[in-house]
């Protein structure tokens, strides 16, 4: 049975045609079920093929179809973009989210360099595919679209550990600065949006280790009894995508309740989602 969607009382995308990459759960699916609500046509690209499939069904054919792609893969971002464009005519809005974080601390010291290059494959270099094949086909159509990236809190300073997660997200945020230089000719705003920890974490690591992170930030966040959602995050899309943001290009969008405005709490900086 097709759900239906409560519709917004102001639909700010009405008409336009989106990607969202790692859609399937995290932040991805609260953008997706967002911007569908407000009138988007949301195409979810994952691998999580079933979880992809039941949160496409729960938003609605009418507005959104689930479509497996692999970002660290260059054809399958290609034919995601092609499968978009040749369905529904165009292509407005790309969010390229999908990541990764590190499986062990990975200092410097004990940087594990296949791990390395597993985690640059997703998080770098498919975040640059998406990116790139979604600049195209926008310039090619001649769509005035919006391009954001998920980058994180720690793309803006170091860290103790996760190393690998840290220098990859400084990538993401070097690629949004330079590809809004580069396609702003063409009309083409690209964006950032940095979160610090998000409640989704639970579901991706021990339940214990992830509640002590959120407690860190929690502590350490200016704005007290708030905990930051995923649902926050796909807000933060939401404006970076629709007209409200319309001369905003080459930002990073920070959502973290002024973590990374407080001194010294670099070391505290450890996970993100």
């Amino acid at each position: 049975m097709e759900a239906k969607i409560a519709t917004s009382t102001t639909q700010k995308l009405a008409g336009k045609i989106s990607i969202i990459t790692g859609g399937a759960s995290g932040i991805g699916e609260a953008t997706a079920r967002l911007l569908a609500n407000h009138g988007s046509f949301v195409v979810i690209a994952d691998i999580q093929n079933e979880k992809g499939e039941q949160v496409a069904s729960s938003i609605g054919s009418n507005c959104c179809t689930y479509f497996h792609c692999d970002v660290s893969n260059e054809q399958q971002v290609i034919s995601l973009i092609d499968f978009t464009v040749q369905t529904y005519g165009q292509l407005d809005i790309m969010f390229s989210n999908a990541g990764i974080v590190s499986q062990s601390s990975q200092t410097i010291l004990d940087l594990d360099l296949q791990e390395f290059d597993h985690l640059y494959g997703i998080n770098v270099r498919g975040m640059a595919a998406c990116v790139k094949y979604a600049a195209r086909a926008m310039v090619e159509k001649h769509v005035r679209g919006c391009i954001v990236c998920t980058g994180s809190i720690v793309a803006s300073r170091g860290a103790s550990m996760r190393t690998d997660y840290v220098m990859g997200k400084h990538a993401v945020l070097g690629l949004v600065r330079s590809a809004s230089k580069q396609l702003g000719e063409y009309g083409i705003r690209v964006n950032c949006v940095s979160p610090s920890a998000v409640v989704t974490s639970l579901a991706k690591r021990g339940v214990e280790e992830a509640k002590r992170t959120m407690n860190v930030y929690g502590a350490l966040s200016s704005l007290k009894g708030v905990e930051l959602r995923v649902e926050d995050v796909a807000k933060s899309v939401l404006f970076l995508v629709s007209d409200d943001s319309g001369f905003v290009t080459g930002q990073d969008l920070v959502v973290d309740g002024g973590l990374t405005k407080i001194p010294d709490s670099d070391d505290m900086i450890r996970y993100n989602d």
